[in-house]
């Protein structure tokens, strides 16, 4: 898999412990439904100690950290504004207490594209929603199972695609993106543009739609409804 490249009109790369990952999901899955074609999502997993520190809540106070007043800042705001959409769309957005791996949720997205594409959106909602209700501990295998389950997505042998095969696509794909340019998520990839935040949703449409007239400004609404 390159990083780069796909038989799909647009590569989308999310994280499951993003907020704006997961403030992105219905919009983006509400484009693709309206434009009538299949996008290739991926797994970017952020390696967020590498530019943002690290911290550990406990009760919600902190009792580890590495992080500066800067870092905290800038966390404190991306949170406030991601919350702001997430309850827009009915949900429910908890600040993480520790930093996550969610690389195993993550290989569940290529589990999930191989095996049964058409429950890729089922298996977000049983995933991203009930994580950021701090109700989901997605480095457990068996947790991750049950939410490929309760998506309609047979699990058996997931355990070995995640620990193998699915694993070294993962950490290949993920050895990638940096150099690159990809770095956060939700990024979208079309006709060879990198574009980082939902707010480029717009400028997706326009791009798939064969770029007629003026191109749109960036925006963070597709529609009314999110």
């Amino acid at each position: 898999m390159k990083a780069l490249e796909s038989e799909e009109q647009l590569i989308v790369y999310v994280d499951i412990k993003s907020p704006y990952a997961f403030v992105a999901i219905r919009p983006t899955l509400e484009l693709e439904a309206s434009l009538g074609i299949r996008f290739d999502w991926r797994p970017l997993t952020l390696d967020i100690p590498s530019y943002l520190g690290s911290a550990k809540k406990v009760d919600g106070k902190v009792v580890e950290s590495t992080r500066s007043e800067v870092q905290w800042r800038f966390l404190k705001y991306g949170y406030r504004d991601a919350r702001r959409y997430a309850e827009r769309q009915g949900y429910i957005l908890k600040g993480t207490e520790k930093i996550w791996d969610s690389s195993i949720a993550n290989i569940g997205i290529l589990w999930v594209v191989r095996n049964n594409r058409d429950l890729l959106k089922n298996y977000f909602e049983v995933v991203y929603p009930p994580f950021w209700r701090r109700e989901l501990d997605i480095e457990d295998f068996q947790v991750v199972e049950n939410c490929l389950e309760l998506a309609g997505v047979d699990s058996k042998g997931f355990r070995d695609f995640c620990q193998h095969e699915g694993r070294k696509i993962h950490d290949n794909l993920q050895a990638q993106l940096h150099p690159l340019g990809i770095f956060g998520v939700p990024t979208y990839v079309v006709r060879g543009k990198i574009l980082f935040g939902r707010e480029h949703l717009p400028l997706v449409r326009w791009l798939l739609t064969g770029s007629r007239g003026q191109a749109p400004d960036i925006a963070y609404e597709i529609s009314d409804s999110v």
